[in-house]
């Protein structure tokens, strides 16, 4: 089986693929402290926690945006495994023309994400990664990466409101039931949630207004779901875009 792993700065989201299908997926806490020997006991006892152990892997993939770890994850992998680890970057087959200025500096995990969405699509696309930061990403009907846009995420602008104030507090961001808050907690969780959602709308809008196609919006991430019930321009969401992207770009590298 094929084991993925999109290292972001919150969360290491990892998926085992039997064949094209997500057989088990794991969230794992980034923590650029932890060693490599720290991230393979938990690796294994997740394998375990499924009756698997590292014979069961035959192939890793990775994509980073924490740089530090992207080298532990390559060497773990290699040792616990046996395998020479697919990573995202310059020189990887990806199946995407990344037409941008500096292809080297598109995170793997937005190439991962637009591999994925061409794939299934066949279409201009926009696609909404909802993690630390919130990205927004155009591929032509061509399947063209044309670049985006990146924005605070909302649990850095929740926590910003609450640095930066003297009496704020700091509150879990969710749906509130209402857009006008009768209380602290409830007006910021207003003003972050459905401030992305603006955000999100607008950006998209804007978005479609300069390319002049009319791209499908697909989101992926922690709040996508949450994101899309109120959003009027997301039509599509895929909580594993970008694992299924590691899994299409392992395939053609292999």
């Amino acid at each position: 089986m094929l084991l993925a792993a999109d290292i972001g700065n919150t969360n290491i989201m990892v998926g085992l693929f039997k064949g094209r299908e997500i057989f088990k997926s794991w969230r794992i806490s980034t923590d650029r402290a932890r060693t490599g020997d720290e991230y393979g006991v938990t690796l294994l006892g997740l394998l375990a926690s499924s009756r698997l152990g590292p014979d069961d892997v035959s192939s890793t993939v990775i994509c980073s945006v924490v740089p530090p770890l992207e080298r532990v994850f390559e060497e773990l992998m290699g040792a616990l495994f046996n395998t020479r680890t697919i990573v995202v970057g310059p020189g990887v087959k990806t199946g995407i023309d990344i037409a941008v200025d500096n292809p080297e500096e598109v995170g793997g995990d937005r190439i991962a994400n637009a591999a994925a969405a061409f794939d299934a699509f066949k279409r201009a696309l926009i696609v909404v990664d909802f993690g630390t930061a919130v990205t927004f990403d155009y591929i032509s009907p061509e399947g063209e990466y044309r670049g985006g846009a990146i924005a605070p995420g909302l649990g850095i602008s929740a926590d910003a409101l609450w640095k930066g104030t003297a009496r704020l507090p700091r509150v879990d961001v969710k749906r509130p039931e209402t857009v006008v808050g009768g209380n602290t907690v409830d007006s910021i969780r207003s003003g972050v949630f459905y401030g992305f959602v603006s955000l999100v709308d607008g950006m998209v809008e804007r978005m479609k207004d300069e390319v002049n196609t009319d791209p499908l919006v697909i989101a992926t991430g922690g709040a996508a779901r949450d994101m899309a019930g109120e959003s009027r321009t997301i039509k599509e969401v895929d909580e594993f875009l970008t694992l299924r992207g590691l899994r299409i770009i392992h395939d053609l590298n292999r």
